[in-house]
């Protein structure tokens, strides 16, 4: 695998990111490309919002008025990518994650802060490189046994709850 960039910012005051969190992301991020085989250098951008941001964004990008935890934002389709002219790296595109809903979710699944971060960053990274889940049945078994795969690696495996994003 070539090099992978991700650019992680705060942009809420909410939740204090828990040391390790960014190295997490970034130990997440590169799990789910190799996992996916992806041998080209890659750029992802992750961004901490709160409740109210990624609500607005739910509502001005997916036309639902409700907060959600994460957003994906894929640059690509089929495989094909956005390239970064100065690095040569495939612009996969930007996660949005809502850290008061993965601190309520990490509460209600009875697990970590961490575990919900990373598993939020896996679910968004297999949709950044074209997995959906959205019409349910096959396609989104496969992609919950991705990032199952994922956590396990990570060793962040699942407490046995399941995880259904609307």
């Amino acid at each position: 695998m070539e090099k992978i960039r991700v650019i992680i910012s705060n942009r809420q005051k909410a939740v204090k990111i828990p040391t390790g969190v960014r190295m997490l992301i970034r130990r997440c991020c590169h799990a789910v490309l190799q996992l996916e085989d992806f041998q080209d250098s890659a750029e992802i951008s992750v961004s901490f919002v709160d409740n109210d941001q990624i609500r607005e964004m739910n509502q001005q990008y997916r036309d639902k008025d409700s907060e959600t935890d994460v957003l994906s934002f894929p640059m690509g389709e089929n495989g094909n990518y956005d390239i970064n002219h100065e690095t040569g790296a495939k612009i996969l595109g930007d996660i949005v994650i809502s850290v008061p809903k993965a601190m309520e979710q990490a509460r209600t699944y009875g697990h970590s802060l961490e575990r919900e971060i990373g598993y939020l960053t896996a679910h968004s990274m297999l949709h950044l490189l074209g997995y959906d889940h959205e019409n349910g049945g096959l396609a989104r078994v496969r992609m919950r046994e991705k990032e199952e795969t994922v956590m396990r690696q990570l060793g962040l495996p699942s407490s046995s709850s399941y995880y259904d994003a609307d």
